[in-house]
């Protein structure tokens, strides 16, 4: 196809812009071959794996598309399948789906075809990957692993793991299970709604790593839950490299069957609503925006929010204070309720999601009522002590206390 310049007037000035699409193939120039992106031609002659990844992203089709004309419906878990049904039914009256059997719908959904070139019939790697019993989805993709790490106290191994080799559907339970155990989720209110800003992120965060993973390659995916922030890993079959920005993101779909099931049972966002959401869900969260870099490996970075006493949602409960009431950590438990209220009154729900609680324990009720004894902090609704509009404030001796031990 020739190429045209096309005349731009800019200040005054006239650029001649050549615009080359990208193509299909791959080329060389003078028997090297470049691997283009926003930073500039790279020389990737001789390095095999770059030159692997580029003749993949240069597939006409999704590697998930691959049919396996030997797997049976039998093959795949149909509780699974009905799992499917049962969500989308929840989710939308007359979902087209919700009737079908399960051949039916895994036509329907694109994870039952026929390659028109070949010939060939039958379930394709998605819906291996989404359906197939664990024999067959390894049998499928041999090296298929997600590895969910806690490394919060031993740095050099891992405080808590789960080495995930299933399907899907599975392995993102196993993903939010391990994110509920060892993230808390500080209370956060959505105009007069309290929402909650871990299940609104990692489930973006897990989808995305389930879902645009390029499950070709062996490189494992991870979730990685450090004392500040969370890192994920996956393989990649990247559409431009570079960091990702929800206000020029191009959204480009990398396993568009496993991402409609997904976002069939509302468990991912529609292309580019995720990211901005991502981002603006992010910031309340930790502080700061995600970090979202597109490269052969993808990777995303989310940082966690500190607590009072300078610990931070990445630490489990298990290595949280004790309710055994020993003295070390009551005075901690008595120190971080104070910080909470320092910034103004708090319900009892509210402290418990500023200290990093999945709900109001016994723990945090006695340490209420021994800072109520010691005059520390007191009533906004002293006359109707059990009202549910009940909230705590600090008192004068509870700011002098908590200035003498700054």
């Amino acid at each position: 196809m020739p190429l045209v310049p096309e005349p731009v007037e800019l200040e005054g000035q006239t650029l001649l812009v050549l615009s080359v699409p990208e193509s299909s193939q791959v080329h060389s120039c003078n028997q090297r071959i470049y691997s283009r992106n926003e930073d500039g031609d790279f020389d990737i002659t001789g390095h095999g794996q770059l030159l692997a990844e580029l003749y993949l992203r240069k597939q006409v089709g999704y590697s998930e598309n691959r049919i396996f004309p030997h797997i049976r419906l039998t093959d795949l878990r149909s509780d699974l399948i009905e799992r499917v049904r049962r969500n989308v039914r929840l989710q939308r009256a007359g979902h087209p789906w919700a009737e079908l059997d399960d051949l039916e719908l895994l036509k329907s959904a694109r994870l039952y075809q026929r390659d028109y070139q070949t010939g060939a019939e039958g379930i394709s790697m998605a819906g291996a990957l989404l359906f197939g019993r664990d024999e067959v989805v390894l049998g499928v993709v041999p090296h298929h692993r997600t590895d969910a790490i806690l490394r919060v106290h031993d740095l050099d191994r891992y405080d808590d793991r789960d080495d995930i080799r299933t399907n899907l559907l599975e392995s993102y339970d196993r993903l939010m299970a391990f994110v509920n155990k060892h993230i808390a989720d500080p209370f956060y209110l959505e105009g007069s709604r309290r929402v909650s800003l871990r299940d609104r992120i990692f489930r973006e965060v897990v989808a995305n790593l389930l879902i645009h993973r390029e499950y070709l390659n062996p490189f494992p995916a991870k979730l990685i839950i450090l004392r500040d922030r969370v890192l994920t890993e996956n393989s990649n079959n990247p559409h431009g490299l570079g960091l990702l920005r929800p206000d020029d993101f191009a959204p480009s779909p990398k396993n568009p069957a496993i991402a409609r099931v997904f976002r069939e049972m509302q468990w991912a966002e529609e292309l580019g609503s995720g990211v901005r959401n991502l981002f603006r869900y992010a910031r309340a969260f930790g502080g700061q925006d995600p970090i979202l870099r597109e490269e052969s490996i993808f990777r995303v970075t989310v940082m966690l929010p500190p607590l009072a006493d300078g610990a931070t949602a990445g630490q489990t409960e298990a290595g949280s204070q004790p309710e055994s009431g020993a003295e070390s950590g009551a005075e901690s438990q008595a120190r971080r309720i104070l910080v909470a209220l320092s910034a103004g009154a708090l319900s009892k729900a509210e402290l418990a999601g500023r200290l990093g609680l999945p709900s109001v324990s016994g723990a945090l009720n006695r340490g209420v009522r021994r800072l109520l004894d010691a005059g520390l902090i007191a009533h906004t609704l002293p006359d109707k002590p059990n009202s549910r509009l009940q909230q705590y404030r600090l008192t004068a001796a509870g700011r002098t206390h908590l200035n003498l031990q700054n």
